[in-house]
């Protein structure tokens, strides 16, 4: 599959070239905020009709149709690995949550045994040394 110089999403180097391009002219500024936005739909729509195109008939309906099979097979693989992926991307969200909780609790329980705040008081950052 094709990789796109630029991917769609908000990263400084799209908010920059969309900004550059409403200075230059405006449409090339929409242009982009699409990009970023609906640009996945885009890739895959684009990739797609690159399949349809490259899986034309070839004449010999039993190898049509093993083709199809196979592609069916690889495009639930894909979807396979997809749902995955998100479940990887979630439980690595959990484990950030509970490796945050953990420091919060951590961090309750010095300043309630110490019996005072870690934060500075606002008096004391304003006096001299």
């Amino acid at each position: 599959m094709k990789q796109f110089p630029i991917r769609p999403a908000w990263t400084p180097l799209n908010i920059l070239l969309m900004i550059v391009g409403f200075m230059v002219f405006w449409p090339l500024g929409l242009a982009m905020i699409a990009w970023i936005v609906w640009g996945d739909r885009m890739i895959d729509k684009v990739q797609d009709a690159e399949v349809k195109w490259h899986s034309r008939n070839s004449g010999n309906a039993a190898f049509d149709e093993y083709r199809r099979a196979e592609l069916a097979k690889l495009e639930e693989k894909r979807r396979q690995l997809d749902r995955e992926g998100e479940e990887f991307e979630a439980f690595l969200r959990e484990l950030r949550s509970a490796r945050d909780m953990e420091e919060f609790d951590n961090f309750m329980a010095k300043r309630r045994a110490g019996g005072s705040s870690t934060m500075p008081d606002e008096g004391s950052a304003a006096q001299p040394a």
